[in-house]
């Protein structure tokens, strides 16, 4: 591989992550501004900061600045909501609150499927770690392995309730019921086999840890070993 293969590969690995999260934030800031109603915060408001007149196109920034105080306003209120919710959470009030809404969303034939769905995919993105039990290896078929967890259930048959996970999508995947004998637990934790999966198979999560962590790349000085060579041969010379 040429210096600039190298150099543009080095460079890619670094912004290449950043440039997709960029986005990712600027997608997300466009569907919160485009739902965020204009009652939160008037643009007319903000004329004593930036008055009619005082430059091309003052009433315009002056949208946009209020477009972006409203998005602070409903990120800053849902954050707030959201800890006030999980704090409710660890109270006995709050686990009869939880048990009444899945009570009410089970009796409605098509939100019920929806709901559950979207609570399994929550609680498997962003509840704690112990709701995946111990990683296994599932031979699906003659020489070929794939990355499931426990979840602690069995079959009135005695077969493991497992479910397996896409890459690099873990809110999805399947639910499946093996016999014992044919899962092999893995001497790692669930974190080590999540960032595999996550990672579709390229991720490390001991060497991602450290500050050593990321792809390696060797990066060899041409002129240098140019050099090293035309000596090699002038001795033997």
């Amino acid at each position: 591989m040429t210096s600039w293969k190298r150099d543009f590969a080095s460079g890619l690995i670094v912004l290449g992550p950043i440039l997709v999260s960029l986005y990712i934030l600027f997608w997300l800031y466009g569907i919160i501004a485009g739902m965020t109603p204009g009652v939160i915060l008037d643009a007319d408001v903000l004329t004593p900061l930036i008055p009619d007149g005082a430059f091309d196109g003052a009433d315009e920034t002056r949208e946009q600045l209020a477009q972006f105080l409203r998005v602070i306003v409903v990120l800053t209120v849902f954050i707030i909501l959201t800890l006030s919710m999980g704090y409710l959470m660890r109270t006995t009030v709050g686990g009869l609150l939880e048990r009444i809404l899945d009570n009410l969303a089970n009796r409605v034939p098509g939100l019920r499927v929806v709901y559950n769905a979207s609570k399994m995919a929550a609680e498997t993105a962003f509840g704690e770690q112990e709701s995946l039990q111990t990683p296994v290896k599932l031979e699906t078929w003659d020489g070929l392995r794939m990355t499931a967890f426990k979840t602690g259930r069995t079959t009135d048959d005695d077969r493991e309730v497992l479910f397996l996970p896409t890459s690099p999508n873990i809110t999805t995947g399947f639910v499946i019921e093996v016999e014992s004998d044919r899962i092999t637990e893995l001497d790692e934790d669930v974190e080590d086999a999540l960032t595999r999966v996550l990672s579709a198979g390229f991720g490390d999560a001991d060497r991602g840890r450290g500050l050593e962590g990321g792809i390696s790349i060797d990066v060899i000085d041409e002129r240098a070993a140019t050099g090293d060579e035309q000596k090699r041969e002038a001795d033997d010379d």
